[in-house]
């Protein structure tokens, strides 16, 4: 199997976080794990990823404002971010911070195999990007 792209997945609970990384790693992606806001931004520097899973509730920092600051680096701007969410009253809070290859997900709603289709739309949209 070849690998595919390196994701950092940023949960701090640890059964999904668990559940996420083994899916993930068995259809072939790098996983980079991060359990609160905190870490996910020194990870983001250090590891590089190709991608983010970002859950919204964390401590230290939340995922809003980790998406926030990785808008307002250069180097981190066009990394795609996938926002998983149990509140769909904060879905307006970050459609005004989200990007065209950025998609969030509503955890009770959202299967294994729904993240990986939006990883690789995700992704595909980016690439797009990236050429013009």
């Amino acid at each position: 199997m070849t690998t595919k792209a390196k994701i950092l997945l940023v949960d701090d609970d640890m059964t999904l976080h668990e559940m996420y990384a083994e899916r993930l790693r068995a259809e072939g992606y790098v996983v980079v794990s991060a359990y609160d806001g905190e870490e996910a931004l020194s990870k983001v520097y250090s590891e590089k990823p190709e991608i983010i899973l970002l859950d919204i509730m964390m401590p230290k920092i939340n995922g809003i404002d980790v998406m926030k600051k990785l808008r307002e680096d250069e180097t981190t701007v066009k990394t795609p971010v996938i926002l998983l969410t149990a509140l769909v009253q904060e879905i307006d809070k970050i459609k005004s911070i989200m990007k065209p290859y950025d998609q969030y997900l509503i955890k009770s709603e959202t299967m294994p195999a729904k993240i990986i289709d939006a990883i690789e739309k995700s992704l595909s949209v980016a690439a797009k990007g990236d050429q013009k």
